[in-house]
């Protein structure tokens, strides 16, 4: 009864199963079941008595695991399922879960090569504050064909992971829980022909690592490495169940070794990556020809990606993110110009998962060094804004992610003054947050304006674009307008609410209309309603404006909806009429 070693990893597995499977575990050996009540009719000494309370402890820290683990598999399970080439849109993925955000710009993985995944335990807290993501190499594990330890792996590298992430997007439970302790995983079988260990010459070595790259799909991971060159009918069987039971995101990835490719083949193979349209993302890795002449041969990869990515925009395919690089030490500026979702390692590691593979820090210096990553200086622009804690905020992402960005409060009354400065100005300027009074003002200063910005009439984000024409070469500034209030609300109503309108088989008389009542109507409040709107036609919106009441008409004018005169009788009167009742109430007035 002294024995809880890898209790934690068998409950754990066992969680995995019930939330895909809906299977259980046996437990047909209750002879041998320790219980505390057998133990303490045992107890003779103090000694047994301070074994039996550290038992109670571990199982207590081995329980909170397992509660944790099934939490963030249900939190994935009730994801909405992921689509190639979608935007980091609330309306088409889950902000921060998508392939857009999670292959995002300098964002950086970092491949775990140990066999026994304890090994990683003495480097993981320093790895965690560098990457934004862990690639777990099931090729590599000691025992890689039992289903067991590569489950209970996994869920390992999770927990070790769990204490110092830093980086990891939020992960949606329930209401407006998330979870934000979650390091992504991306699951990665590499076989013997693509640069890994995992054995292909037979169809039955292919049809086992198939078995294995399901378990990562059973494992809840966020990212699962598929590659493009094996059989079609078995890759057509993991994707398809993928597609239907998960919400993991495909990288399609091919390996070019040892020979070198021409562009125009590399091009082929990144469109192989793409797995007929339904990868989420794509990873190429070509090998440099070492006795090429050519001085930019270690710049093929990221070339043929561009020419990928602009024949997906010509025949109007999804264009997903891609990660390309080249082999070896002499393909190592491929690295640094990558543009998203880098393979690395870590400083603190005794060895590197491959040669020629740099650290999240060399490649984030190097990149300020040769210029490929510009500092870029970012503010709030508003008046009376002592408040904002957006400068501490911004900062604090900009360091944990090693963007060599600066974020400053800027108090101005006139919007005019502001768009006359220096910063407003600066080549430098890479945009602004924007709160009260100027939603609306500074909008005439812009060159373009998102789809939502338009319909709100206001904004609370400014890009500064700097877009090079293809033709001169030359870089352009374009100063665009973006509304983010709306995504905010539309994530939490969603979530509190559903994206789906009552159903209309239900009665009437048990299903009552479902109201929003939004108090204010600034650009806060407008963006509110264009959120509401966008739950779909079975949700009623109520306006309150009591500080000028016209402008609550014009919201109910743009939006849809009633305006009530005040929150006792008026109100109570509409709903009576409606036979509705308010399940949300949405203030955007300030807070003084």
């Amino acid at each position: 009864c002294d024995d809880v070693d890898g209790e934690e990893g068998n409950v754990a597995v066992a969680a995995s199963d019930v939330a895909t499977d809906g299977g259980g575990v046996d437990d047909d050996d209750d002879d041998q079941t320790c219980t505390t009540e057998t133990t303490l009719r045992t107890i003779q000494s103090e000694d047994q008595f301070a074994q039996l309370a550290d038992l109670t402890s571990r199982q207590s820290t081995a329980w909170s695991g397992v509660e944790w683990e099934l939490t963030r598999l249900v939190a994935r399970a009730i994801l909405p399922p992921p689509l190639p080439g979608a935007p980091s849109s609330v309306k088409q993925a889950v902000v921060g879960q998508n392939a857009e955000l999670t292959l995002g710009y300098n964002t950086f993985f970092l491949s775990i090569v140990f066999p026994d995944m304890w090994d990683v335990e003495p480097y993981v807290q320093a790895m965690c504050l560098d990457v934004d993501a862990m690639e777990f190499r099931a090729d590599l594990l000691g025992k890689r064909e039992d289903r067991f330890e590569v489950l209970h792996s996994l869920q390992i590298l999770r927990r070790l992971c769990q204490p110092h992430v830093v980086r990891a997007p939020a992960l949606p439970l329930v209401g407006l829980e998330v979870i934000d302790d979650a390091m992504p995983i991306v699951f990665t079988v590499r076989t013997a022909h693509q640069a890994g260990t995992w054995p292909d010459e037979t169809e039955e070595d292919i049809g086992a690592m198939f078995k294995v790259l399901e378990l990562g799909l059973r494992g809840g991971v966020e990212v699962l490495d598929v590659e493009s060159s094996w059989d079609p009918v078995k890759t057509d069987k993991l994707l398809t169940m993928a597609e239907e039971r998960y919400t993991s995101n495909i990288l399609g990835s091919y390996h070019e070794v040892p020979d070198a490719v021409s562009t125009e083949r590399a091009v082929e193979l990144y469109h192989q990556c793409t797995l007929n349209g339904r990868a989420h993302g794509a990873k190429m890795v070509l090998s440099v020809d070492a006795e090429s002449d050519d001085e930019t041969k270690d710049r093929q990869a990221y070339e043929a990606g561009k020419i990928f990515k602009k024949n997906l925009i010509d025949e109007g395919k999804p264009v997903i993110p891609y990660l390309s690089m080249m082999l070896g030490e002499i393909g190592q500026f491929s690295r640094v110009i990558n543009e998203r979702f880098a393979p690395v390692t870590h400083e603190s590691l005794p060895f590197v998962a491959a040669p020629g593979q740099l650290s999240a820090s060399e490649i984030m210096t190097l990149k300020l060094v040769m210029g490929l990553l510009k500092p870029r200086k970012y503010c709030i622009i508003g008046h009376n804004i002592a408040y904002s804690v957006s400068p501490q905020m911004h900062s604090a992402a900009f360091a944990a992610t090693r963007l060599p960005h600066s974020y400053s409060l800027v108090d101005i009354p006139d919007i005019e003054e502001f768009v006359a400065s220096d910063l407003w100005n600066d080549e430098d300027f890479g945009g602004c947050s924007v709160t009260i009074p100027h939603k609306r003002t500074i909008m005439k200063h812009l060159d373009e304006l998102s789809e939502a910005a338009e319909k709100i009439g206001a904004i609370n984000t400014v890009i500064a674009k700097h877009i090079e024409d293809e033709e001169t070469g030359e870089t352009r500034r374009v100063m665009y307008g973006e509304n983010t209030d709306w995504r905010g609300f539309y994530t939490a109503l969603r979530r509190r609410l559903g994206a789906d309108p009552p159903s209309s088989d239900v009665e009437e008389e048990t299903e009552r209309a479902k109201v929003v009542l939004i108090v204010g109507a600034g650009g806060a409040a407008r963006a509110a309603a264009y959120a509401v709107a966008e739950l779909g036609d079975g949700y009623e919106q109520l306006y309150f404006n009591p500080r000028t009441p016209a402008k609550a008409n014009d919201l109910a004018e743009s939006f849809g909806g009633r305006v009530v005169t005040d929150l006792e009788d008026g109100l109570k009167g509409v709903l009576e009429e409606m036979g509705a009742e308010v399940r949300v109430v949405i203030c955007t007035l300030p807070a003084s």
